[in-house]
């Protein structure tokens, strides 16, 4: 887990396509699929974060308890929003994280055909079917299961398991029209009931925040969210956004319309992109003017 170097104490979770942090950034490593897989990699993020929360190890880091702030990148992203929720329904927490801070971050497992995953399916970096493969490798899931999941035959309406999940991630609803564009959604009437069966964190909100309760919601701290147009993730974070608006929470979600997955780690020489530096001006400037 890695942070970019920015003048402000904060706890980051990355993936392994992020800048370094200075040396006085906490960095928390977390273990790796094959050896481990969902949730020992949560697991790993949370135990770190409760211990780097103490007081004795904050003030071991210097660090003003009242401006810590948690950040994540990709599938860091995903790692981030969960630790945070996690910690916002931990009452034994004294110490509250003040702000989160998501870059292109992995939210949900459950819909494969939002427009964004429709739109960027075959997109360089990260494509569809490559978000897929990570999602079934984290969740040790067979590999067999990749066209259900495709086609999102994991979540029909015949599974009565996943109804509630159907509301949350109902992008006619949440997303914007100049997101939605003329894209319609995939829903199955008979799908792989076994896929739920054999992988029942596919409806744990620990694996997809973005399915949390509102009632976890409200307890989230002030958020950033960077998304990217040409980004199979852009829905994620967009619909995270709106659903953390709808909560009361004060979110702050920066699209960048040229922008593309992991983006902001091509922002200097030789592997320069303006769009790199624009999304890390961006986000480095967020947490000056609120951390």
């Amino acid at each position: 887990m890695c942070i970019l170097r920015c003048p402000v104490p904060c706890l980051s979770l990355g993936s392994s396509c992020c800048l370094m942090p200075p040396s006085d950034v906490p960095r928390i490593w977390y273990r790796l699929v094959p050896d481990v897989h969902f949730p020992e990699q949560l697991n790993d993020a949370l135990t770190a974060t409760k211990y780097y929360l103490r007081p004795e190890v904050l003030a071991e880091y210097s660090a003003d308890p009242s401006r810590i702030a948690v950040s994540g990148d990709s599938a860091g992203g995903n790692l981030a929003a969960a630790v945070c929720q996690q910690l916002a329904e931990d009452g034994n927490i004294k110490t509250k994280v003040k702000l989160q801070a998501l870059i292109y971050p992995v939210l949900q497992v459950l819909d494969f055909n939002t427009p964004s995953y429709q739109q960027n399916m075959d997109m360089p970096i990260l494509s569809r079917f490559v978000m897929i493969k990570f999602w079934l490798d984290y969740l040790n899931g067979s590999q067999s299961f990749a066209h259900s999941l495709l086609v999102n035959n994991h979540t029909s309406l015949d599974q009565s398991e996943t109804v509630f999940v159907q509301e949350l991630l109902n992008w006619n609803l949440l997303l914007p029209s100049s997101f939605k564009k003329s894209y319609q959604p995939v829903i199955q009437s008979k799908g792989s009931p076994q896929i739920v069966k054999e992988l029942p964190a596919l409806l744990d909100s620990r694996a997809s925040p973005l399915i949390a309760h509102k009632q976890t919601l409200q307890l989230l701290p002030k958020t950033y969210i960077l998304t990217c147009e040409h980004d199979v993730l852009r829905d994620d974070g967009t619909m995270y956004a709106i659903r953390l608006e709808n909560a009361g929470i004060d979110v702050t979600h920066a699209h960048f319309k040229d922008g593309f997955h992991g983006c902001m780690i091509f922002a200097t020489w030789p592997t320069y992109f303006s769009v790199g530096a624009k999304t890390r001006d961006d986000y480095i400037k967020w947490l000056n003017d609120n951390l």
